[in-house]
């Protein structure tokens, strides 16, 4: 899927919790699997897992509030908010029960969502992110910094006049192991929406600004309490989130049937190693 049929496809849907962005795949009368993306990015992320696994599933990538398309109605753009946000999400949809596959802060907001809402997910699948108190990442701080001094529209602006400054080790270079290969479409696809509307690079503000480890750290006595079949796909090379986490996981949550690395991937792994995540997914699927 390339950023042409991916803006011919993509919709929205309300919810109470404001407008959502989405896309999907497949069968409308088949399992759902509902993917969620991190910070910065959007459903886009997820383009190549909608392309593989069309066959097996209904796949959904939702844009989290203040990403992409999605608008809050209200102030709150925590994970908590977010989690709720996907309960409503679903409701809009008329689906009931989802395997739920997330990435970067996805997987913390996916964690919270299991835990309030465990008979409405079939299956859990996390990737590289946040987990228990390992975020912020240390090396995101400047980022934020930035964001908290009012920086956040004019870096928005800089990356997309020239594209450059996001694969930069000082953009989110960082997040990819070849961030070289990162087309100047995707960059677009990713950064456009903000400026779209003034509202919405007020989201990806406010969504940052309400980092807060708090959140995942308190659901840790029910995540061991989550029986729900668990798939852990952790990239090695990621300077944000140490592979040590993907262990963490399997220790707490009690039904993880895999554990597996992908040597050298980085943060987005759904975007540089799809071919691995999706052989993974499939058989996660199939089980």
């Amino acid at each position: 899927m390339d950023v042409t049929e991916y803006e011919a496809r993509r919709t929205t849907v309300d919810t109470p919790s404001g407008q959502v962005g989405y896309i999907e795949t497949g069968d409308p009368q088949a399992p759902a699997a509902l993917f969620v993306h991190g910070v910065i990015v959007n459903s886009y992320l997820w383009r190549h897992q909608l392309d593989d696994l069309s066959d097996l599933r209904r796949c959904i990538a939702v844009d989290l509030l203040g990403h992409g398309h999605s608008i809050a109605r209200g102030s709150d753009h925590s994970f908590t908010a977010q989690a709720r946000m996907l309960a409503e999400f679903l409701d809009a949809l008329g689906i009931e029960q989802v395997d739920l596959i997330a990435n970067d802060s996805g997987t913390g907001i996916a964690q919270l969502f299991a835990v309030a809402e465990p008979d409405r997910v079939r299956t859990l699948a996390l990737t590289n992110g946040d987990v228990h108190d390992n975020w912020p990442p240390a090396d995101f701080a400047g980022f934020v910094d930035m964001v908290r001094d009012g920086g956040l529209a004019t870096t928005v602006q800089a990356m997309l006049d020239d594209p450059h400054r996001y694969r930069a080790a000082d953009g989110l270079g960082g997040a990819y192991a070849r961030p070289d290969t990162v087309s100047d479409d995707t960059v677009t696809a990713y950064l456009l929406p903000y400026l779209d509307r003034p509202d919405t690079v007020a989201g990806l503000e406010a969504f940052i600004l309400a980092f807060d480890p708090a959140q995942t750290v308190a659901v840790e006595n029910e995540l061991k309490a989550l029986h729900v079949p668990t798939l852990v796909v952790w990239g090695t090379g990621d300077i944000f989130f140490d592979v040590t986490w993907s262990h963490w996981l399997a220790r707490t949550l009690p039904d993880v049937r895999r554990r597996t690395e992908i040597p050298g991937a980085h943060l987005l792994l759904p975007e540089e190693y799809p071919s691995r995540l999706n052989a993974e997914l499939r058989d996660h699927l199939t089980r």
